[in-house]
């Protein structure tokens, strides 16, 4: 890639080129992804993962082949049903690695005219598993079959529900060379959308311009062609409403006639009437797929030749959603849950994570000072959160954000006087901060401080990752073992924005990892050993930055003491407790561990107990051993006494050492408070 008009270059090994027809997702938690690649094997992919970011170890092919779509049986996703050219269709079992094709007529149609096959199956041929029974299979020719046992057999439950055009359906290409791979049959049902609501409601859309329903699983169908959609058009995607029973959306493309605009009619009565609604989407960026949020009615969006739209008024006006999605054909688009998940011809799968803030949105919302969406309710998820870019020659996915994704809108970007504060809490009580301000801790670890926020005048986002606030640690300070706060347990808290005299606060749930078979009790009684654990690292630390005031103090004092001509006696006594307190320091910090691989050769002091075992403790989710307990306790009372030995210092040491200076009529050192 050129950005100067070729006087320089730079290689991109890290570029995602996928080019998928159709996407779907199953029910696991976390869910996985699956289409199938054009010149390549049909995919599987988590859409997160433990780690840290998604690569190529996290995805399988599932059978079929480039051209077809995929349905993963619901409740048991790891049986997959997979289509190819020719009317191919298989049966992938994951656990077995089996492959077993279940095609309807094993008539060989590669190399044949379309008008000599029994069943015109093209090459993007529909495969569907019904919302209301997974034994009920769906397969689509010209004419839309069933299957009941997972493809041992099948049966008719419509008529040819094209024009049947024989013109249309002889062989393909030439005059020295046909084409007759599959992709050129022509005259075959090319979407079919079950109802959610109906049992039995199905939708079928030909590539040669006609729209079915059926109301009765198939015994009747009546034709619903939109009246004023072009003859011979074809009909891409059918997505019924999530909101109203009669409810549909046809996005239809006649591209192949040198016509790049979009046709997308929306019907709200079984097709008896359709209203035209693609105004807003520039010639050239024709819509293949539009689907329906199932969260707010009316909110739209559609996949166009050049990339996202987005509707707010149920496609009466659009426009153009892109944020960082390349500008790529878009040819399939699904929702699952609060994400929108993306197929594209070239880029590869893209999600949008959290379609709460375009759920939420209202245009008053653009004008208003400060604006907190809803969050929406976030697992105790490992890993995530991974880097947004890699170094080349990494080829990964990106992790959705692991926490708590808050979004919030400001008309302008916060002032130093009135800062951004984002604070998330447990009742009255803050458990974590973020702030606008670029004001530094004086004295703190430049590491264990979150970073400030840099909001921006329109929508921003920022995630909770479910800890308390971190350890406050020494300067510089280095930790073998956890140095996190320790994560909330499940329940329920809230998130409170302030900026200036503007204040917004909504609920924030956290649910267990589903993954997880554990109870909040358990959980309850790991954040309480990991909160207890590190705060004895923070309290060490903060220990040792007291001593180390003193011990500062003290030394400037006794050179002071010297330069008065006090005597060398009080330069000795500083010196004398100044090596006491030293003593005491190192049990709670080893100033020798500078870098990780320090503690092979240094010991540990009583700071690296605690991380250490809040790093045992924060393992897994389960309920802390009693072991861990045990331990806990142990070096809790050998804390106590080292803070008890300290206090002994300050009382006596420090006080007698205090009187002699005043003696001196120099001013006595102070003892710094404990925050």
């Amino acid at each position: 890639v050129s950005f100067d008009a070729g006087r320089s270059w730079s290689s991109i090994f890290n570029q995602p080129t996928g080019q998928f027809y159709r996407v779907i997702t199953d029910d696991r938690k976390p869910y996985r992804v699956y289409g199938a690649q054009q010149d390549n094997t049909t995919i599987s992919i988590a859409s997160r993962v433990p780690g840290n970011v998604i690569t190529g170890n996290d995805w399988y092919a599932v059978g079929g082949c480039e051209s077809g779509w995929i349905a993963p049986k619901p409740k048991d996703p790891d049986v997959v049903f997979a289509g190819c050219y020719g009317g191919s269709i298989t049966r992938y079992d994951h656990r077995t690695r089996q492959d077993r094709e279940i095609v309807a007529w094993p008539q060989l149609a590669i190399g044949q005219a379309p008008k000599d096959l029994k069943y015109r199956f093209q090459w993007n041929a529909p495969i569907v598993i019904s919302r209301h029974d997974p034994n009920v299979l769906w397969h689509a020719s010209q004419i839309l079959l069933e299957s009941r046992d997972e493809g041992q057999t099948w049966k008719e439950i419509s008529p040819d529900l094209t024009r049947n055009d024989k013109a249309k359906q002889d062989y393909s290409g030439g005059p020295i060379t046909r084409d007759n791979t599959g992709v050129e049959v022509y005259a075959t049902i090319f979407a079919v959308s079950e109802s959610p609501h109906e049992a039995g409601t199905i939708w079928a859309g030909s590539d040669d311009g006609l729209v079915h329903i059926t109301r009765d699983g198939g015994r009747n169908w009546s034709n619903v062609t939109p009246k004023g959609i072009p003859d011979w058009i074809q009909i891409n995607a059918i997505d019924v409403s999530p909101h109203e029973k009669g409810g549909a959306t046809v996005a239809a493309t006649m591209y192949k006639h040198d016509d790049d605009r979009s046709y997308i009619y929306r019907t709200g009565d079984y097709g008896k009437t359709w209203k035209r609604i693609d105004s807003g989407i520039p010639e050239g960026a024709f819509a293949r797929v539009v689907r329906e949020d199932p969260v707010r009615p009316g909110l739209l969006f559609a996949g166009t030749e050049t990339g996202l739209y987005v509707s707010f008024d149920a496609g009466a006006s659009w426009q153009r959603f892109q944020r960082n999605l390349p500008v790529v054909p878009i040819t399939d688009l699904t929702i699952k849950e609060n994400d929108l998940v993306v197929a594209t011809q070239g880029r590869a799968f893209w999600i949008l994570d959290d379609l709460g803030s375009l759920r939420g949105w209202k245009p008053e919302i653009a004008s208003a000072k400060l604006h907190v969406f809803p969050p929406a309710p976030a697992y105790r998820w490992e890993g995530g959160g991974g880097p947004e870019g890699l170094p080349p020659p990494t080829a990964a996915g990106q992790n959705p954000a692991n926490g708590v994704v808050v979004t919030y809108a400001i008309q302008e970007k916060p002032e130093e006087k009135t800062p951004l504060t984002v604070e998330f809490l447990d009742g009255e009580t803050v458990l974590r901060s973020y702030s606008s301000a670029k004001k530094e801790k004086e004295g703190a670890d430049e590491e264990s401080a979150d970073k400030p926020l840099e909001p921006k005048a329109g929508v921003n986002r920022v995630v909770w990752d479910m800890r308390l606030t971190k350890p406050d640690l020494l300067p510089k300070a280095v930790i073998w073992g956890s140095s996190l706060g320790p994560k909330v347990a499940p329940g329920t808290y809230a998130v409170r924005l302030k900026m200036g005299d503007a204040t917004a606060t909504e609920k924030v749930t956290i649910l267990p990892n589903p993954l997880v078979a554990i109870s909040a009790e358990d959980l309850r009684a790991q954040h309480a050993l990991m909160k207890d654990a590190m705060a004895g690292v923070s309290e060490c630390h903060e220990a040792v930055r007291q001593v180390r005031e003193v011990k500062g103090e003290l030394k400037e004092m006794g050179e002071r003491a010297e330069r008065l001509g006090k005597g060398a006696a009080l330069k000795d006594q500083a010196k004398a407790l100044s090596e006491k307190l030293t003593a005491v320091e190192k049990k709670l910090v080893n100033p020798d561990i500078q870098s990780n691989q320090d503690v092979l050769n240094f010991t540990p002091a009583m700071d690296h107990e605690f991380a250490g075992l809040a790093n045992v403790v924060s393992s897994a989710d389960s309920r802390p051993t009693d072991a861990s307990l045990a331990y806990y306790k142990d070096v809790r009372a050998r804390l106590d006494a080292v803070q008890a030995e300290l206090k002994a210092i300050w009382d006596k040491d420090l006080a007698a050492f205090n009187d002699a200076v005043r003696k001196a009529d120099i001013p006595p050192v102070p003892v710094m408070k404990k925050p």
